[in-house]
């Protein structure tokens, strides 16, 4: 059984101790999600009564750690071992059907 590699992830454009040896560029993850039918009845009803809206933070949370998971994978693919400069832009991509792009994107570097 194959042990995972480590991946250091940081908003930062440096790790303390640690100098960057390559630049690999850009990575990114992308993932477009909408409600599940009961995660849009519960969202609506919630929305009319006020409060915070559990189940689209919860469909938004599976969004981020999607596109997180992805962006790594992509980091993996271009023989980085850290992805620095991490951050997350969100959007909606189609207004009936509440569906959210969320990208998480940041530099793949190999740290020495």
């Amino acid at each position: 059984m194959a042990i995972a590699q480590s991946m250091i992830v940081s908003t930062t454009f440096d790790v303390q101790g640690r100098r960057v040896r390559e630049y690999k560029g850009v990575v990114r993850g992308i993932t477009v999600r909408a409600p599940t039918i009961s995660q849009g009845i519960l969202g609506g009803l919630k929305s009319i009564i006020g409060g915070q809206i559990g189940a689209y933070t919860e469909m938004c949370e599976q969004a981020r750690q999607a596109a997180y998971d992805l962006m790594v994978a992509h980091a993996r693919q271009v023989g980085a071992n850290a992805v620095l400069g991490v951050s997350f832009d969100a959007s909606e991509v189609a207004s009936r059907s509440s569906a959210t792009e969320v990208l998480c994107y940041g530099t793949a570097v190999v740290l020495e």
